[in-house]
């Protein structure tokens, strides 16, 4: 009877009036949150630059928000986790000093010395890209720390750097042959060498590259560090070391050891193509495959415009120094960290986008605080210790040369490290809301426009201190 009573019980007016209240409350504080949301998003009803310029106001409001213990907690493990990496940076000095041991072979061959920045820059979007994808996979699960029996995805990751590898080496060797022939008139005819040369050591920089890649990601995921953090500063650093010296291996079994070096070039080359036209062939159907292919092109054609561009910038910066041997000491190290301050900033907004623990705008850069200013910190101590041990090398060490060096390696420090932190949190944030992936195009981009920016930041540093 209860039961009957129940279902046949008349509802009440007001609470059936009090739902619909409730509702239309509901519906209105959601109609008020989304046009204040709209009003929020800056690339609505703002410019971009409009944007870009309420960044630093509310990063410096997130700053003052790390007064909780365990944002200091977190600041002081993330400054820890980067000084760590950044101090690999320290080995590209010994890149710098291979390639002035063997200016001798690249006057023999002088589209040798074109090429390698472009070689360098090259594994730099295949290395930034992987790096960055890998370390978010680890923190979303998609990835397991381990080299076999992992996930498709890893798999397919793996095989669409091997296509990129090809793709890259192609496309670099295209725009060098370009540029030394209108810029430093460079015969047409020594194309077929430079493309030869750049897919050979790029073919070979994989070999070597990647494993060292896959290692420090899941070596530093399972000791509990950051991969976002670690991986890709000692990568790139590394990297440079290793693609230098099997560089020149290349350009001597080239220029040196006639048909039969030719030969052994040639073979390697083949080899790549071949590989490549297979894993294409093979997964040309994989969704993945394809976009992160794709994906990567497009930052491929801006980073070859950018390296370009860097080329230009970066002959200045000979008419500037002069013969000051401790300016030419730590120039490498100092791209390398400020190419690294960006790969932490983007990688880490990277993995927080796609965890929904940072939300996509660039109001949200006072969210990401921590992670800039320990970066940002690591690399200022870093650029310290450059300007010391240079000092150090060249004999030059004394109190008045200390301050004055020092002064100018943190002005530059604080100019590029601000633009450089900047353009990584906006490329992953303008991605990720353009739906595409932010991992393929953040570290490749930052990292070729932290060569440019940190040398202009260095001259205008040069010009206030002289």
């Amino acid at each position: 009877m209860t039961h009957v009573y129940k279902r046949c019980r008349k509802p009440n007016p007001f609470k059936a009036l009090s739902s619909r209240d409730t509702l239309e409350r509901s519906l209105h504080r959601l109609s008020t949150s989304s046009q204040f949301k709209k009003q929020e998003d800056p690339t609505n009803q703002k410019s971009f630059a409009a944007a870009l310029l309420k960044i630093p106001r509310q990063f410096f409001r997130g700053l003052s928000k790390i007064i909780a213990s365990e944002s200091k907690h977190k600041l002081v493990k993330t400054l820890r986790e980067s000084l760590t990496a950044f101090a690999f940076n320290l080995v590209g000095i010994v890149a710098g000093t291979i390639i002035a041991s063997y200016v001798g072979l690249f006057k023999l061959a002088p589209w040798a010395i074109l090429v390698y920045p472009s070689v360098v820059s090259a594994r730099g979007v295949i290395g930034g890209l992987f790096c960055g994808r890998l370390s978010t996979a680890l923190h979303l699960g998609t990835v397991q720390p381990r080299f076999f029996g992992n996930t498709k995805s890893f798999y397919l990751l793996f095989r669409a750097i091997v296509m990129m590898t090809l793709e890259a080496s192609v496309g670099m060797s295209l725009v060098a042959m370009l540029f030394g022939n209108v810029f430093l008139a460079i015969p047409s005819s020594d194309f077929l060498s430079i493309l030869l040369v750049t897919i050979a050591t790029m073919a070979l920089a994989l070999l070597v590259v990647s494993p060292l890649t896959m290692t420090v990601s899941f070596v530093s995921f399972k000791h509990g560090l950051d991969p976002d953090i670690v991986l890709y500063p000692v990568e790139s650093t590394v990297s440079d070391l290793f693609i230098t010296m099997i560089y020149i291996v290349v350009v001597n079994a080239f220029v040196l050891f006639g048909l039969s070096g030719h030969l052994f070039v040639a073979l390697i080359c083949l080899t790549l193509a071949s590989v490549s036209a297979y894993l294409l062939a093979k997964n040309i159907r994989e969704p993945e495959f394809v976009k992160t292919v794709k994906e990567s092109l497009l930052a491929l054609i801006f980073v070859v415009f950018i390296v370009n561009v860097t080329g230009s910038t970066l002959g200045k910066i000979a008419e500037a120094v002069g013969e000051r041997r401790e300016i030419y000491t730590v120039y490498p190290a100092m791209i390398d960290t400020m190419g690294d301050v960006g790969a932490v900033v983007g990688s880490t907004a990277t993995t927080k986008l796609a965890l929904g623990t940072l939300r996509s705008s660039f109001s949200s850069i006072k969210n990401h605080a921590v992670e800039i200013s320990a970066a940002w910190a690591a690399s200022s101590i870093m650029f310290c210790i450059y300007s010391i041990s240079s000092l150090t090398i060249q004999g030059l060490l004394s109190l008045p040369n200390i301050l004055r060096f020092t002064a100018m390696m943190l002005t530059t420090n604080l100019a590029a490290g601000a633009l450089i932190a900047s353009i990584s949190y906006v490329v992953a944030v303008l991605t990720y809301q353009k739906s595409l992936d932010p991992d393929n195009f953040v570290i490749p981009i930052e990292s070729s426009l932290a060569d440019s920016i940190t040398t202009i930041s260095l001259l205008l540093s040069l010009s206030l201190f002289g």
